[in-house]
């Protein structure tokens, strides 16, 4: 009756994880990735109290006009000691769902610091898991993070999903004010994959959206491409926000969002993510912005 009874648990999460509302009968495939998830969130453990395995990787952001690098998006990497690079994908669900977020967002945040210092005349972004919004201390442990680092909060910009900005959790809106009164920037991430609309972009207050890579990648691929991604940057400018466009893999994406008036790009056509030692090769090809 115990297995029987745990069964039921694993198909009820999964079933409130594929949107509640339905039902899923138990399978065997889903046992496995239960206790997938267990070891990960073991290994995880121990890689935050170890330091061993995680690291932060750097991608330029750069200027559409000029082509010079303006910033770094700080990512999280994990190398697994038996199962190798682990995508984030994996990863960070399980570290939401552990409570652990909030520690690996700290270390993130104090890794993208040092960074910052060494670099003083580049923005560095870093994103924010909605979860982190629900410790109540978070606002001001990431002031007391960024100010114990000697850095400028102007040069820290946080990305957050639409889903935070939209969040009627008064705790979620006090930490989201109480960021922007320190100085950091706010930019919306992943614009237009859900629910994008004029009126909580005029109601909330934000520094930049970042175009989703879906529509940059299907630049000349789909019908639709170009004229939402030209909305974008309209919507945007006509608002006062700055406009990034991520995933830019090609010469041709890149002439058509600098003459969309794209402000910033991001992709692998500039530059992949690197870890910081790699940081000085990378950027010596392209002048930082002064």
């Amino acid at each position: 009756r115990t297995d029987l009874m745990r069964k039921a648990d694993i198909a009820l999460y999964r079933a409130k994880d594929e949107g509640r509302d339905c039902y899923r009968f138990f399978t065997e495939s889903m046992d496995e990735t239960v206790q997938l998830r267990a070891v990960l969130e073991s290994d995880l453990r121990e890689a935050l109290d170890t330091g061993h395995g995680l690291s932060v990787h750097y991608q330029p952001l750069v200027d559409s006009r000029g082509g010079k690098v303006t910033g770094l998006e700080a990512l999280l990497r994990w190398h697994h000691a038996a199962r190798g690079w682990i995508a984030p994908q994996l990863f960070v669900p399980v570290a939401e769902e552990t409570g652990l977020i909030s520690c690996l967002g700290d270390w993130v945040l104090r890794e993208a610091c040092k960074v910052a210092k060494e670099w003083p005349n580049l923005t560095i972004a870093v994103n924010l898991s909605p979860v982190q919004f629900c410790d109540e201390g978070f606002a001001e442990r990431t002031c007391q993070i960024v100010r114990a680092a000697g850095v400028s909060a102007h040069q820290i910009e946080f990305e957050v999903t639409e889903g935070v900005v939209l969040d009627q959790n008064e705790s979620v809106r006090g930490a989201l004010k109480r960021l922007r009164q320190e100085g950091f920037r706010i930019a919306l991430d992943d614009f237009g994959t859900g629910y994008s609309s004029l009126s909580y972009l005029r109601d909330f207050e934000v520094d930049r959206i970042k175009i989703d890579k879906s529509f940059v990648q299907g630049l000349g691929q789909t019908v639709d491409a170009g004229a939402i991604v030209t909305a974008v940057v309209t919507l945007g400018h006509a608002m006062g926000l700055q406009v990034t466009a991520e995933g830019v893999e090609t010469s041709d994406q890149e002439d058509f969002l600098r003459s969309a008036g794209c402000n910033v790009l991001q992709g692998f056509l500039f530059s992949r993510a690197v870890p910081a030692d790699e940081l000085r090769r990378s950027l010596s090809g392209r002048a930082a912005a002064a």
